[in-house]
Parts: structure tokens; C-alpha cells; sequence
């Protein structure tokens, strides 16, 4: 053996020494015990490198894989890439700006091929870096989102939950991101705390206009579509103005005042303008009292054709000129310039969301949330990480129905088609055109430019009234429809990841051979989900509603949630700080090995982990004790052997079997199995570090050079650990594996160490 262990030596051979014995895949052997375990990995973005986010769900997930692989149980870790909707989407559209062009340049087909092509050239990224830190997934299997078999599972779910009566299509006030151009969930707004303007407003008096009421508002800009006024209805200050009239300071209009309990007697003056356009509040509000609900703002984040002069700006333009009218004509009493409240803003870019009232597609959730409920109150799910099965259950008792249409060309297309006939003047279409760029129009309109194929070959999105009457459909139905541009919540198709992968499986291998395969009843439910915290609500929380609808089972029943990767400071690793760990660099720097256990070791759920360059290197330095452990153990097989012929005297010196260390052996293995099976990995990290480093290298080794303990032991033991510690640290485990083959120190037979059996105990 070399001197020293060079993971750059061995890390690439022995990744491609397990690839080429098809050691990844379950087909290759038989179950040896009967059990069944598989993993369905949460699918990285198929145009992105990994962060160290990623690194670690591939170390704690393939140390399961591993693990349970070794013991003999039909092990299947599936691996895939997500298409990433809006995420990949809005990189794209960058890449456009570069070159002087944006999406509305092209129509829809166009546009989607393009995205498709630009994540091709870029898909095998993710995948060869997972390969790098030594992700044994079986990648005969792999799976990318947007395949036909994944997205036709998709379909079927989406229309199974129509017959339900599950799906419906209303207009509702959405959560919309006016830079992004598309609405999203509850989920994907992020609040913040914020100190912005509170404007105190006059409204004068219908009956004696030079008299007023004044009210609080941190949004002037769209009062000219405001037709009510709103009062607690027990606010002794105030319900005395219900059915008053005020008039609106900017259009001169009658505003009646009207009564509702949802108004903060304490907010302001305990007078409230209604805004039911770009309120949820005061949506509903006007739900309950039958108010117009009238636009002042676009999706382009512009004020709309309501807005006579103002029409045309943008928010903060708007809200400037509006508050210098209302001071011109002395309508603004005072500003509260530090008003501290929360807003919400896009989880991807950051804009202030706008509430604007769109016809969209909801699923809803509560059909979905009493079987997740129930389960957790029979403990049937079990949640690694403090605490967050609490938290699970709050997003679960509080979820609002689920907006699933995304206006973006990335994803997978709403199975929707709406009837032409007698509603073209409902449908409102963007188009490119060559003459002009691009048209908008309603459908009634453009039939008079165009035919309705040319319309439909150069179709970028279309807007459809609320009473348009629709199919679902995964095909073109029978006679004039037009098929609805807005794709799925990225997070409804991933919601279906666990078995949509496993009947493509099925699909792809049916299709491709004579056989047929079961992956689905193979290996669904799936053993465990192992991901982040932070995605529990978007994905986890998804899965569990998605999967028991859709297959009758939970996708399954332990979810293990590993914490954040912060710096050696405890800080939240960010490009601006400059605290940002590379997995790749330290690969290169340190071995995979070392950024494997760095991160797992001492790591529990649900809580942070911090790492640095010390982490890194103290792990590199495990490697190399590995290896010297087994140049030491190799010597001392090659040592030649006392002569048989020795008087007894010297013969009795010899080293014998010490059977305290073949119960402290058999004791390591039944405690480390345990944690494992408990999901204690960090802690199993920890004790297989220690023990390894302090009793076998820093004791027994010792006693074998003092003659205390055989040749014979010490190997046995170092085989043990070499299986303990695969896991952990597979590359120069099986590195010393594979040297010590061929020196003869083990059998020829042994051919892997990650094929090889887990060491037994003294339990059974």
C-alpha cells in the first residue's frame, strides 16, 4: 500500500469499479432477508450545481442506502432531476435579457423548446456532481420531471381529482409576482417585517363636502377604484357612520360606509377604505356584501385603464403622484412615515406581491388534510426533527385551498380545454406577430386577422373569463377548443414524485424490453423521505396529501428532516456574506469522504449544522488513519509466523484470542445497527468515529505491538470497522478493501466492500 491515502487517486476508479458491477441497481441480487428499502431522492434542479444543501441530503441518504443495502434488503435508491418551474424559467429569461430579447418574443412551443434544450446541455451537471460525492443511487432508473411517463401520472392524478370534486375553477384574489409574471401559493409568499408610510386620508362628506372623515391607509394609490367604506360594527367611535356617504377624494364619487367585524377598531381611526381587488380582506369582505370588485392594478404591476391619469404607472410611481394630488388638494392630514406592518413579497425575487382578482384553478385541500391529520394523531407518520411535526400539523389545520396555476411555459401544461364557441369574446389572447411584435386581443377580434391555427401556432398565453365553460382533458377534445397556457404548481407534480417514478419505471422498462417490471408494488410506499426542513410545507406536507389521494397509501410513514448548513459562525451561508462552502472545492481539497462525514457527523434533525475548512480537514485526517490502520494490519499479516517447532516457553507468548475484544466487536456493531435503525446517524457518525479512532486505532493496535492481542483479532476487527464505516465513508474504505484483495489478506470472493454483508452482533 501507498504511504499515505490520496483520495484523488481512488475516488473517481472506485466510483466506476461500483458502476461497473451494477452494485446501484436491485435487479443485480436477491433479496437476502426479505425486507424492502428504498428512497425516493428529493430531485435536485436539473440546470443547477449542488450547494452544500444538497451534499448533505446526499450523505445522510446514501449512508441509509448503503447501510441497508449491506444488510440484504432489496434496496432501491431512486434518483431524478426537477424541471423547477418558475426557478428555471427565470434564468432562462435572463439569459434572454443578455441578448437584447425576453420571453414575449416567442410563442409558447417555441419558447418551451428552448428551455427544454438549454436544461439538456446542462442536465448532467447535478447528476455527475452526485456521482462526485458518492451518491449510489441506481441511475438506470433516473427520471427527469418532465418525461412523457411522469407527466401523463400527473395528468391522471390532476383529472382524478376533478371526478372528485375536488378541482374548481374560480376568480379569486391571487398572491401575484408582478416581475416573475406568474401567481403563487400561500406557501411561496414570504413575510416581512417592514416600516413603510401610513397616510392619513380625508374623505369629505357626500351631504357637506367640507366636512370629512379621515382614515389610515398604506396603499393611496388605488382609491380611485374604491366605491366602500367599512366600520366595526360594535365600535361605539364609528357605528353611528354606517350607511353615511363619503365621497372619494379622487373621483368625486359617493361612498357608502357599511359594516363588517373584520375591521381592527384599533387600526388607524376605526375607518377602513375597501379595496376588494387588492385585499384578501377586503376581498372577502365584498364576497360577503356583493361590492364590485374593480382592478386598479395589471400584472405587469401597472395601474390599469381605471385609473385615468395614472393609468399606465408603475406601483411606487403611482402611490407618489396620487399622494402629491391628494396634498394639492389638501386631502392628506398627516403621514406616519415609520409604520412598522408586514408584507408579503415573492419567495423567488423578492417583489412585493399584488393581490389581483384572476380566474384560476384550485384544489381543495381539506378532503386532503384529514387523512395526513388523522395519521399523525395515530402516529402512523413519524417526523425526525424537533419539533416539526408540530409545525406540520399547524400548516396542516391552517392550509387555504391550493392555487395550482402557474402563468409560466415551464411545466407541465393544464390539462384544460375551453370551448370556443360563443365565448370568443371572453378569451383573451397573447400572441406573437410578426408585423407587430406581439398582439393582445380578445379571440373575437383577432379571428378577423387571423385563422385559428395561425392564432394557436403563435399562441404565447391566454386569459379566459371565469364562466367559460372548460374539459379536462389529456387530449384535444372533439370539435373548437383552446387549450389553457398556464402550467402546474411546480410543487403538484413533485407532490407525486415518490410513485410517479416508480410507475415510470414500469412504464420505460415495459416499453423498452419483454419484461415487465413491478417497481411500484416493489418498492411503494417508499421507507423514508429524507429533505430539508425548510421544504416541509411546499414538498413534504404535498406528498403525504398527494400520494394518500392519489395511490391509497402515505408515499411514507418516516420523514427525516436535516437541518440547515451554516458557516463555522453559526451565520446562514449567503453569496453577499462571502460564506459560502462549494461541495466541489472541498472534494477536490479535502475527498468526499471527508465533506460526507464533516457534514453528518454529531448532525441531528431538524437542527443546523455549522462547518468549515477544520471540519473538512479533520475528517480528511479519518481517511488517512483508515488507511495507515490497514498498512499496520496488512504488515502484521505478512509478518512470517513463529516456528511451530519453538520450545513452549517461547511459544506460550504468543498472542491468543482476547475474548473482551470480541464482545466489545459484537457490542459496537448491535449499538451502531441500533442507531441506525432509530435514525441516530450523526450519532452512529459520531461512535464509529470514535471508537475507530480511540479503541481500535489508539488501544488495540497497541496491544498487538505489546503482544496482548492476535494478528487474527486485529484483522477481524479492521474488517468490521471497514463495514461500519462504509457508509460513512465509502471511498477509502472500499479503497482499502479492494488493496487488501490483492495482497491476499482477504478472500478473492469478497469482491466489493458496498456489496458486502453488515457485520453481525449478538442480537438477532
Amino acid at each position: 500500500m501507498d504511504s499515505r491515502y490520496d483520495h484523488t487517486l481512488h475516488e473517481e476508479k472506485t466510483y466506476q469499479l461500483w458502476a461497473g458491477a451494477d452494485a446501484f441497481n436491485p435487479d443485480s441480487r436477491p433479496s437476502r432477508t426479505g425486507r424492502r428499502f428504498s428512497i425516493a431522492m428529493p430531485p435536485p434542479n436539473a440546470n443547477d450545481p449542488l450547494h452544500i444543501g444538497h451534499a448533505m441530503f446526499i450523505a445522510l441518504e446514501d449512508i441509509l442506502i448503503r447501510y441497508h443495502r449491506m444488510l440484504g434488503d432489496d434496496t432501491l435508491w431512486q434518483p431524478g432531476t426537477d424541471h423547477a418551474g418558475i426557478e428555471t424559467q427565470f434564468v432562462f429569461e435572463k439569459k434572454l435579457a443578455k441578448q437584447g430579447q425576453s420571453r414575449f418574443n416567442f410563442d409558447r412551443e417555441t419558447l418551451y423548446q428552448m428551455i427544454w434544450e438549454y436544461v439538456q446541455e446542462n442536465s448532467g451537471i447535478a447528476v455527475n456532481q452526485m456521482k462526485k460525492l458518492g451518491a449510489s443511487a441506481d441511475w438506470s432508473r433516473f427520471h427527469f420531471m418532465l418525461e412523457p411517463e411522469l407527466v401523463e401520472t400527473v395528468l391522471e392524478t390532476f383529472k382524478k381529482l376533478h371526478e372528485a370534486g375536488m378541482v374548481y375553477r374560480d376568480l379569486k384574489l391571487v398572491n401575484f409576482c408582478t416581475r416573475c409574471g406568474t401567481s403563487f401559493s400561500e406557501l411561496e409568499v414570504n413575510y416581512i417585517d417592514q416600516q413603510t408610510p401610513l397616510y392619513y386620508v380625508r374623505y369629505p362628506l357626500a351631504d357637506n363636502p367640507r366636512d370629512h372623515l379621515v382614515l389610515a391607509t398604506t396603499r393611496p394609490e388605488p382609491i380611485f377604484v374604491d366605491t366602500h367604506l367599512a366600520v366595526h360594527p360594535d365600535n361605539p367611535k364609528t357605528k353611528h357612520l354606517i350607511g353615511k356617504k363619503v365621497l372619494n377624494p379622487l373621483t368625486q364619487s359617493e361612498m357608502e360606509i357599511i359594516a363588517d367585524e373584520f375591521v381592527d377598531p384599533e387600526f388607524g381611526t376605526g375607518i377602513v377604505k375597501l379595496t376588494p381587488a387588492h385585499d384578501p380582506n377586503d376581498f372577502e369582505v365584498a364576497q360577503r356584501h356583493h361590492l364590485p370588485i374593480i382592478s386598479a392594478i395589471d400584472t405587469r404591476g401597472r395601474m390599469t385603464e381605471n385609473g385615468g391619469k395614472y393609468a399606465g404607472l408603475k406601483v411606487k410611481k403611482a402611490r407618489e403622484e396620487v399622494v402629491k394630488d391628494l396634498q394639492a388638494a389638501g386631502l392628506i392630514e398627516k403621514i406616519d412615515e415609520k409604520y412598522a406592518h408586514r408584507i408579503g413579497t415573492c419567495y423567488r425575487c423578492g417583489t412585493v406581491i399584488e393581490p389581483l382578482p384572476l380566474p384560476q384553478f384550485f384544489i381543495k385541500v381539506k378532503p386532503l388534510v384529514e387523512p395526513v391529520l388523522s395519521a399523525l394523531d395515530n402516529d402512523e407518520i413519524t417526523i425526525h426533527g424537533a419539533g416539526h411535526d408540530k409545525i406540520l400539523r399547524h400548516w396542516l389545520e391552517n392550509l387555504k385551498d391550493w392555487n395550482v396555476s402557474r402563468q409560466i411555459v415551464w411545466g407541465v401544461r393544464l390539462p384544460v380545454w375551453y370551448q370556443i364557441d360563443g365565448h370568443e369574446r371572453d378569451i383573451i389572447i397573447s400572441a406573437a406577430a410578426r408585423e407587430s411584435g406581439q398582439i393582445s386581443d380578445n379571440l373575437y377580434s383577432i379571428l378577423k386577422r387571423f385563422s385559428l391555427t395561425e392564432i394557436l401556432e403563435n399562441i404565447q398565453k391566454i386569459t379566459v373569463g371565469p364562466n367559460v365553460p372548460y374539459v379536462i382533458s389529456a387530449t384535444k377534445p372533439a370539435g373548437n377548443y383552446i387549450q389553457e397556457t398556464d402550467t402546474f404548481d411546480t410543487w403538484f407534480s413533485s407532490a407525486q414524485w415518490p410513485f410517479s417514478t416508480l410507475l415510470a419505471n414500469e412504464k420505460k422498462h415495459d416499453r423498452d424490453t419483454a419484461t415487465s417490471r413491478t417497481d411500484f408494488d416493489r418498492f411503494y410506499p417508499t421507507s423514508v423521505m429524507e429533505t430539508g426542513y425548510d421544504i416541509l410545507p411546499f414538498w413534504v406536507m404535498r406528498m403525504l396529501m398527494i400520494g394518500k389521494f392519489a395511490t391509497g397509501r402515505f408515499p411514507f410513514h418516516t420523514v427525516y428532516l436535516h437541518g440547515l448548513v451554516r458557516d463555522p459562525k453559526g451565520q446562514k451561508m449567503s453569496k453577499s456574506k462571502g460564506n459560502v462552502i462549494n461541495p466541489l472545492d472541498m472534494i477536490a481539497k479535502y475527498g468526499a469522504d471527508a465533506l460526507r462525514m464533516a457534514l453528518v457527523i454529531r448532525s441531528s434533525p431538524g437542527l443546523d449544522k455549522s462547518v468549515g475548512e477544520t471540519d473538512f480537514r479533520a475528517m480528511r485526517n479519518l481517511g488517512n488513519k483508515i488507511w495507515n490502520a490497514a498498512r499496520y494490519v496488512m504488515n502484521a499479516q505478512h509478518q512470517p509466523k513463529t516456528d511451530r517447532s519453538l520450545d513452549e516457553k517461547v511459544a506460550s507468548k504468543m498472542p491468543k484470542g482476547d475474548p473482551q475484544f470480541t464482545d466489545k466487536i459484537s457490542r459496537l456493531v448491535d449499538t451502531i445497527t441500533q442507531q441506525l435503525n432509530d435514525y441516530k446517524i450523526g450519532l452512529a457518525a459520531e461512535t464509529v468515529y470514535n471508537e475507530f479512532w480511540h479503541w481500535f486505532c489508539d488501544e488495540c493496535i497497541e496491544q498487538n505491538k505489546a503482544g496482548e492481542l492476535s494478528d487474527e483479532q486485529l484483522l477481524q476487527g479492521l474488517l468490521t470497522f471497514l463495514k461500519l464505516l462504509h457508509p460513512f465513508v465509502p471511498f477509502v474504505t472500499e479503497a482499502v478493501w479492494q488493496e487488501l484483495r490483492q495482497q491476499g489478506v482477504i478472500s478473492q470472493d469478497e469482491k466489493l466492500l458496498i456489496l458486502s454483508s453488515w457485520p453481525a452482533g449478538k442480537m438477532k
